[in-house]
């Protein structure tokens, strides 16, 4: 099971309410409600491994290159051109404080991290499932991650829809009833209809229907760009012109949307401990903090 933290913690942030507080007042409704998700998680599905997948990067600059948009309506504060620290991303004040907290607890707990400079936490989770040996469960509220969906290799992504205790099994079968799409034609159809909330802009005028229509018709991205250049092609008048337009950012967006999968990243143990890697450390983060039940919901479940 691989986890996509920021979008858990960023949901958990939202879900519970800020008067969740450390004994000294702090906000740590993002780490309860972090815990929560991860007792819940291992309770329901019994994962044999877990890693929690991080963003080192954001918003990497090889993407940026790409497509200067993307995310960029993100940016808190721009890094100074001769940085190698990322933009610095917008996040709630409250939210911002909790994250070491996070990567602490989970570090003495003894779940495995992993991340890499330069990279999103989306290129983390694509690499680790290339490397797996067996069936993977992707955890995340982020729809990017569908095009990693295999159901020949048993790689669902686990969409929650209400918590973590109401999720959307989405395989490939399901993506093909809601969109007409395979795992890899998820990429093809997030890069013409584009996404907002990343910064892509899609190709004018192809929405989610009609880019379903045109993978059917023509296989994928490049079938459909070749019948640009046809003229026996089927397409219509506009949509050859919308195309033909947006080539520049056809050419480049495949990149900036498919998620890396040869991701140089440390080796870590993903086998779910039994007991806390560092007990003293443990006590001395849930006494400070007030981590209380969720935290023992976590260790009572490693436990079972």
């Amino acid at each position: 099971m691989l986890l996509d933290t920021a979008s858990l913690y960023f949901r958990a942030y939202f879900g519970v309410p800020e008067s969740v507080r450390a004994p000294d007042g702090t906000p740590v409704n993002a780490v309860r409600g972090l815990l929560d998700f991860v007792a819940r998680l291992v309770q329901d599905h019994r994962p044999d491994d877990l890693v929690a997948c991080m963003d080192f990067d954001w918003r990497p600059q090889w993407r940026v290159d790409l497509i200067p948009s993307y995310k960029a309506h993100r940016v808190a504060e721009e890094a100074p051109a001769d940085s190698p620290e990322p933009d610095e991303e917008e996040i709630p004040d409250t939210l911002s404080p909790q994250v070491p907290v996070i990567e602490e607890v989970l570090d003495a707990i003894g779940i495995a991290r992993a991340g890499a400079a330069g990279y999103e936490a989306d290129d983390v989770i694509g690499t680790l499932t290339a490397r797996a040996a067996g069936p993977v469960d992707i955890v995340t509220g982020d729809r990017d991650l569908f095009q990693l969906a295999d159901d020949r290799r048993g790689i669902r992504i686990l969409y929650p829809l209400k918590g973590v205790g109401t999720l959307q099994m989405t395989d490939e079968a399901l993506l093909r009833e809601k969109y007409g799409v395979d795992g890899r034609g998820y990429a093809d159809l997030a890069l013409l209809r584009g996404d907002p909330s990343d910064g892509l802009p899609g190709v004018p005028g192809v929405g989610e229907k009609t880019a379903a229509k045109l993978l059917a018709a023509h296989g994928d991205l490049a079938g459909i760009m070749a019948a640009v250049d046809d003229p026996a092609a089927k397409l219509t008048p506009s949509q050859r012109k919308r195309l033909a337009e947006a080539r520049p950012y056809v050419e480049v967006a495949p990149k900036v949307v498919r998620v890396a999968t040869d991701v140089p990243l440390p080796d870590v143990d993903p086998a779910l401990p039994g007991e806390p890697a560092d007990p003293e450390r443990l006590a001395a983060l849930a006494e400070k903090w007030g981590l209380g039940g969720s935290l023992q919901r976590v260790l009572t479940t490693l436990r079972a």
